[in-house]
């Protein structure tokens, strides 16, 4: 039984992580999409596709 060759890192990179929003990017106005919660749910994204990336890459950390 063959195995599949490892993932080629350049053709599948490591996902990059969503930049903070600084803390006066927020208006304080109680908007209904804050910027904290766009960076909230582009970390969650993020995460997930780190999680799948580091399964394919089982020996990167």
């Amino acid at each position: 039984m063959m195995t599949a060759p490892p993932p080629d890192r350049a053709a599948d990179p490591r996902p990059e992580p969503p930049v903070p929003p600084a803390p006066d990017d927020c208006c304080h106005s109680g908007c209904a999409v804050c910027v904290f919660d766009l960076y909230n749910d582009a970390l969650e994204r993020y995460e997930t596709l780190l999680a799948a990336w580091l399964a394919r890459h089982p020996d990167s950390s």
